[in-house]
């Protein structure tokens, strides 16, 4: 598994909206962009993905922008890179209908313990954490 630009992204877009959350103020992507030096039309990307999580409200105009829901604290790794990437499985015969053969497979358990164990490191970790 190899977690994509669009996931360590989709981390730092979170990270600055977390170090804003306890001031209560909008953050704009420009802003991302220009500190992270990240293409604005990608994190616009990202943020189509971010948004179905619904991790952040929105507010439109000059000093718009977004901002967390909740506390850093409440979101974990796990769910962001998940709503960036849409899975964390190690291997695609891990995925809830990714094996038709995997009664058989002597491998299977191998890719499901260690993928069960990426998963479950990335939801002990908070975005509060790294702040």
């Amino acid at each position: 598994m190899k977690i994509s630009t669009k996931g360590r992204y989709a981390l730092t877009i979170m990270l600055h909206l977390g170090r804003a959350y306890d001031s209560h103020q909008y953050i704009s992507l420009s802003e991302i962009s220009e500190r992270e030096k990240i293409s604005l039309k990608y994190l616009e990307k990202i943020m189509i993905s971010l948004k179905k999580a619904d991790f952040f409200d929105v507010q439109k105009g000059k000093d718009g922008g977004y901002r967390l829901k909740k506390k850093p604290e409440e979101i974990t790794i796990g769910s962001i890179i998940r709503a960036a990437e849409e899975e964390l499985d190690i291997v695609d015969c891990v995925k809830k209908d990714g094996c038709p053969n995997k009664e058989r497979c002597d491998a299977y358990p191998l890719w499901k313990g260690l993928s069960d164990e990426i998963n479950l490191y990335l939801e002990s970790k908070n975005l509060g954490e790294y702040l």
